[in-house]
This record gives structure tokens, C-alpha cells and sequence, in this order.
């Protein structure tokens, strides 16, 4: 290997939207990736990407600014995150998507109803329509991003996990790899989050330890905690302890939505009191904090019309996964509510009045205890719901299960660049997506909060890497 401006550590949304940013500002790039394939956890995901004041909104008629964002942003967070790093990502990922656009991504001016769909949707807890689909899902953002990269002649070395940082007196002077060291003027870390080293988990993200068995793991393979190895050796400052996105989900899901399916329509949530609880449909950014207060582990009760109007084609949520593990048991079933209820260990009359109300008000399009109607309206979703009626019934153990990402980071400034355990920045260290914390906070906003992060301070790191050591020469 020879010497770059800049190295990149990953290969993934964050350190590609890196590499071409870098690239793009006159920086000879290399970008070294610990698995066999590019992409990361964003080639897994829907790539939607939450995004203020673009042109796929304005065609669509929403008026959105980047000060709106912010301001809903802060709140949702409780004002807890840096305003001034929250204020750059905001008002930067709007050009960041119409930057996508001009690369060639695609995001069609339509309106979404779901991940699927490529378009415009609103997908979380955001106060308007910023979730952008593009077509071809996060493998259309990966595949668009690389060919940027062949076309800008940047290196990639695949397989090639990185040991070390090299800094000294405050400044970046390379990476160990191999035992070698590498010279560089610039690194930027975007090398994933640290979902998949459960000992990190168990010291950063230690809620993820309630689900147990059920607990599964959706971000990629390479997502195992790199930067914080590389905190300590370059007395860098992290940022977001205990944070992450930990979805409710039912025990039978065992891999990503796109995989696995989506829970039926017609379902009801019910805590061990026998009682429904929540919205059903409430964004999954804020559900787990309901389901917690609910004792961690609820049941979905759906009936048996829900389970044969399952789609085709999922791995977990169709019709004969449910009935088989109905059959061993696994998937609680019964032919009576009061059944039910005696294997929930739940109070059969509340169990059953809980269905009753359900059947007089949610296919009738009303629920004045949880306005579920509306959150679906929301989403542009008006289809009416069917009744819980048909035997046998079903009932799915339930919990904040599926951990997508982890926000634990390295602290970055507005610029992207470290700061290490003073606060003071280290020339030469910058971070990005999952390795770079302080904008994923402890409320996911939105859908494609983390695509947008991603994304976004990525390519700021790209830029400001590309520029300090264009200066430093």
C-alpha cells in the first residue's frame, strides 16, 4: 500500500459518502473495509433518509425548512444533543440528498405508505413528510456511491480490518494494519456501530441485555466496534452511552423486515395485566419506552383471518410459520379468548373485554383510547381494520427485540473532526455514521435518521478531511 491524503475506515454509507466527498475535493483516497463486500448496514436497510427542504418535497407541495427540523429534532431529544452539531446535520441534509440526486440516486416525487415504496413518506416521529425512499432501497445508495468511487479512481481494499490509530501530541499520523504502518495526513472513521461484540453491548448499550433469546441483530456483520478500540488508543472523547435503535418486535422475528415480513393489520397489544396499552401502530422510535413501561415483555393477540391474510414471500411473518409454531407451542394459540388468556397468564375478562372494545371501535375507523386511526391516516393508510373474531386465536411474546444501531460514538464537532477527552479537536481524526456519536440521539427521529447521518456527516467528514490536509502539505 502506498500513502493517501485521506484513508477511510469502511466501507459502508458513512466511509463511501466520505471517500467520494474527499475525492471531490481534490484528496487522493483509500478506503480499507474489515469484510469481504462493500455496504454495511446501509446496503441492509430501506435507505430512506430523512431530509428538510428538498426538491422531492417541494414537488409533493411540503413547505419544510432546515429550522424546523432542528427545532423538532432538539425537542424530541429533549435538548439533550449539541445544538450546534444538530444544526449543521440539519440544514446539511437536504443539499446532502440533492448531492445523492445529482450522483444518480433516485427519489421519485411521490407519496410513500411504506418502505417498500420508493417515494416520500412519514415514516417515524417526524412533525411532516421527510423519509425519502430512493429506488433500489440502500443497495441503490451503496451501488451509485461505489461507482463514484471507481469513477474518482479511489482505492478499496477489502478484508483489510484495521488494527490502530497512530496519534501522537494530539495529531493523526497514520493506522496500523497488518503489523505496517501507514502514513497518512487524514483518517476518517466510519467503521460501523458495535451491536454485533456483545461485551461492548454489555458496557454501551446495556438495555439490549432485557430481550435475552429474543434479542436479534440486524445491522451488518462488520459493525463490531472498531472505534472504540481506537477511542482509547487516541484518547478520544465518546459520546451517547446507553443509546440506540431497539425495535419492538414479536419472539418469531429473526431478521431484518425486509426478510422476515410485518406483524397482521388486525392486532392488539396486551400488557400482563390483560389490558391493551398503546397504538399499535406508534412509531417504533418511542414504542419501546412504552413497552417498558408495560414490564418489557407484552403479547401481539391477532386472530385467524389475520394469519391467513399474511402476504407471501417472508421468512417469519406468513401463515404456515404461524401455524407450526402454534403447533409446537412456540406461538401461543387457543380456540376461546379465555383459553388464551389462561396460557398468557393474563386476567381472562380484561383479556376479552380488551377484543370487545377493539371490535367495536377499530373497524368502525375509531379508537379513542390510543387514536390509532389517526396514526395510520398519518401514513396514508385508510384501509379499515378487521374485527378479532375468528378462532383460533394467537398470541407472540413481545419485546424491544431488534437492534438496528447503536449510538455510542466517537464526539465530533460540526465539522466532523474528534475532540478527545478534553474536548480539544485531534488534527487529523474525523468521524463518521455509526462510529461518529453525538447526532443519533436518545430518540431516533424520523424514518432514515441513521441513513441521513450517515450520509451527511460523511460527507462533511470527506470534506474537511480533504481540505486540512490539502493544507498541512
Amino acid at each position: 500500500m502506498s500513502n493517501w491524503d485521506v484513508i477511510v475506515i469502511g466501507a459502508g454509507g458513512a466511509g463511501l459518502a466520505a471517500a467520494v466527498s474527499a475525492a471531490e475535493h481534490g484528496a487522493s483516497v483509500a478506503v480499507l473495509e474489515s469484510e469481504k463486500e462493500i455496504g454495511g448496514s446501509t446496503q441492509l436497510s430501506a435507505g430512506m433518509f430523512t431530509a428538510a427542504d428538498t426538491s422531492v418535497q417541494r414537488a409533493l407541495g411540503i413547505e419544510d425548512s432546515a429550522a424546523r427540523f432542528f427545532q423538532h429534532y432538539m425537542d424530541l431529544n429533549q435538548w439533550r444533543l449539541q445544538p450546534g452539531l444538530i444544526q449543521r446535520f440539519c440544514e446539511a441534509s437536504g443539499p446532502t440528498l440533492e448531492w445523492l440526486i445529482g450522483l444518480g440516486v433516485d427519489f421519485p416525487s411521490k407519496f410513500s405508505t411504506n418502505a417498500h415504496d420508493p417515494g416520500l413518506m412519514q415514516a417515524g416521529v417526524e412533525d411532516i413528510w421527510r423519509g425519502h425512499v430512493p429506488k433500489d432501497q440502500g443497495y441503490g445508495l451503496i451501488s451509485v456511491l461505489n461507482q463514484q468511487r471507481l469513477d474518482k479512481g479511489i482505492d478499496l481494499f477489502l478484508d483489510n480490518r484495521v488494527e490502530d490509530l497512530v496519534v501522537q501530541d494530539g495529531q493523526v499520523h497514520g493506522i496500523k494494519i497488518g503489523g505496517e504502518l501507514i502514513e497518512t495526513r487524514a483518517v476518517i472513521v466510519a467503521s460501523g456501530g458495535l451491536a454485533h461484540d456483545s461485551h461492548l453491548r454489555r458496557l454501551y448499550y446495556p438495555e439490549t441485555l432485557t430481550a435475552g433469546e429474543d434479542l436479534f441483530i440486524v445491522a451488518a456483520p462488520g459493525s463490531r466496534g472498531d472505534h472504540i478500540r481506537f477511542a482509547e488508543s487516541a484518547r478520544a472523547a465518546l459520546t451517547g452511552h446507553g443509546q440506540g435503535l431497539l425495535m419492538v418486535t414479536s419472539y418469531i422475528q429473526r431478521l431484518h423486515h425486509w426478510q422476515s415480513g410485518f406483524p397482521p393489520r388486525s392486532r392488539i397489544y396486551i400488557n400482563q395485566s390483560g389490558d391493551r396499552f398503546m397504538n399499535e401502530d406508534i412509531p417504533y422510535a418511542v414504542s419501546p419506552g412504552i413497552v417498558r413501561d408495560n414490564g418489557g415483555s407484552v403479547w401481539n393477540v391477532f386472530d385467524e383471518k389475520a394469519r391467513t391474510s399474511l402476504p407471501e414471500g417472508y421468512a417469519h411473518w406468513n401463515k404456515e410459520r404461524i401455524a407450526e409454531d402454534a403447533e409446537t407451542g412456540a406461538m401461543l394459540s387457543a380456540q376461546t379468548l379465555d383459553e388464551l388468556a389462561a396460557k398468557m397468564h393474563v386476567p381472562a375478562d380484561r383479556l376479552t373485554a380488551a377484543v370487545e372494545r377493539w371490535n367495536e371501535q377499530l373497524p368502525n375507523g375509531v379508537d379513542p383510547d390510543f387514536l390509532r386511526q389517526a396514526t395510520m391516516h398519518n401514513k396514508g393508510d385508510d384501509r379499515p381494520l378487521d374485527p378479532i373474531a375468528l378462532a383460533p386465536y394467537y398470541a407472540a411474546r413481545t419485546c424491544p427485540a431488534e437492534l438496528v444501531c447503536t449510538h455510542t460514538g466517537l464526539a465530533i464537532d460540526t465539522e466532523a473532526r474528534v475532540r478527545d477527552l478534553r474536548g480539544t479537536v485531534i488534527k487529523g481524526l474525523y468521524a463518521a455514521g455509526e462510529a461518529g456519536g453525538g447526532v443519533l440521539g436518545n430518540r431516533y427521529v424520523g424514518g432514515g435518521n441513521s441513513i441521513a447521518n450517515a450520509l451527511t456527516i460523511g460527507r462533511i467528514a470527506g470534506a474537511s478531511a480533504a481540505q486540512d490536509a490539502a493544507a498541512a502539505r
